[in-house]
């Protein structure tokens, strides 16, 4: 597989997981992984995104995050509305039933809630490689937004396992994920 073409390599990533034959069951399963793995974390505000194109969708997981708070504890998630000046993201309180509208790019977003900054942020991938290696859909929104959020939250990508790209290098604009997260596990943390 060439690395070098990025574009075609989108491409087919997105086509291979949108004909996975078992990708309901690889989702309940990533869906397991991701609400196992918040069960330890300090964090209370959560930055996700609407999925597109096949994607794990992390919100019932995130949902189930909010419920499960200490008493006295509240914890928010945002999806992000993209910003066209800068290119990059605002995270806006969501929750089941909230009025949502469509984006510059036709993807739902929050419709007139709080904008906050997210502690952890839940980041989809197309491919992911050694080391917290992301391959998203090239637009580089996800990573301008890292750049530009201080503090920087901690970053979750969340992939199925068919994604796997083991010469996968970052581009120089890339930045690396803390976590990387399959139906099958954790596949990377940083220490």
């Amino acid at each position: 597989m060439d690395l070098t073409d990025r574009e075609a390599l989108r491409r087919r990533l997105i086509a291979s997981r949108q004909a996975l034959p078992d990708r309901l069951e690889r989702a309940v399963q990533l869906q397991s992984v991701l609400r196992v793995w918040l069960v330890g974390r300090r964090e209370n505000s959560i930055g996700a995104y609407q999925p597109i194109k096949g994607e794990f969708d992390p919100l019932p997981a995130l949902y189930r995050w909010t419920e499960g708070a200490p008493e006295g504890v509240s914890r928010r998630i945002g999806l992000p509305v993209a910003d066209r000046e800068t290119g990059s993201l605002r995270f806006h309180v969501w929750y089941p039933g909230c009025p949502m509208e469509l984006d510059a790019f036709d993807i739902p977003k929050p419709k007139d809630t709080e904008e906050f900054h997210p502690e952890l942020l839940v980041v989809p991938c197309l491919g992911y490689g050694p080391a917290g290696v992301r391959l998203g859909y090239g637009g580089g929104f996800f990573d301008r937004t890292l750049r530009s959020l201080q503090p920087r939250p901690v970053t979750v990508g969340v992939c199925y396992t068919h994604g796997f790209l083991p010469l996968l290098l970052p581009s120089e604009q890339d930045v690396q994920l803390d976590v990387m997260l399959t139906e099958d596990g954790v596949m990377w943390e940083r220490p």
